[in-house]
């Protein structure tokens, strides 16, 4: 696939940067600040969906003719709540023992904008479960990865996934936090 379009993604995420680095097509790669607060009543992936909007919407401003911006959004879902990213090591722990023994559901919300242009936004659900984890594998994992930039406190990639993760229903790299086979569908149709 040819690019017409000099594509920003808006992500200071590493995982994301490789994911989309995977797609062989030129990008740059910025930060966006942005307010990441949503209304209380969004369940689900219309928190990511809202999140990645907003994202959208404070580097609108900037975009130029012939620019596409991409910025998104991952949230850990279990029993109706939202599992963010955990400020320190007890919301971690929190987090992880919550996760541990159960099915929970990660959401991505990709948002993609071109100036001048409606904003188009895409979302993906997996499924995943986990096995029972001891606390030691917890106080484990926490020590040695640090897992505080990670939605629900931890990355699929890293040692947690491969001892806990026991079924998926969906994308992998979704649960990685870039769905990048609906990234490469919507580019399909835009470049």
């Amino acid at each position: 696939m040819i690019s017409n379009l000099e594509i920003i993604l808006g992500s200071q995420s590493p995982r994301r940067r490789e994911l989309m680095a995977g797609l062989d097509l030129p990008f740059t790669a910025v930060t966006i600040d942005a307010d990441e607060h949503y209304p209380a009543e969004l369940q689900g992936g219309d928190i990511p969906y809202y999140i990645s909007r907003a994202k959208a919407h404070a580097y609108e401003g900037k975009l130029k003719e012939g620019q596409l911006l991409i910025t998104a959004d991952t949230i850990v879902w279990l029993d109706g709540q939202m599992l963010g990213k955990p400020h320190d090591e007890a919301e971690a722990y929190a987090m992880l023992r919550a996760l541990s023994g159960k099915t929970h559901q990660v959401f991505t919300a990709v948002t993609f904008v071109q100036k001048g242009k409606a904003m188009e936004t895409v979302v993906d659900k997996t499924d995943v479960t986990f096995a029972e984890l001891t606390d030691d594998e917890i106080r484990h994992y926490i020590q040695k990865y640090r897992p505080f930039d990670k939605a629900g406190a931890y990355g699929v990639q890293e040692w947690i996934g491969y001892i806990a993760c026991t079924g998926m229903k969906g994308s992998y790299f979704n649960v990685m936090g870039f769905p990048v086979h609906l990234v490469y569908k919507a580019l399909k149709q835009m470049l």
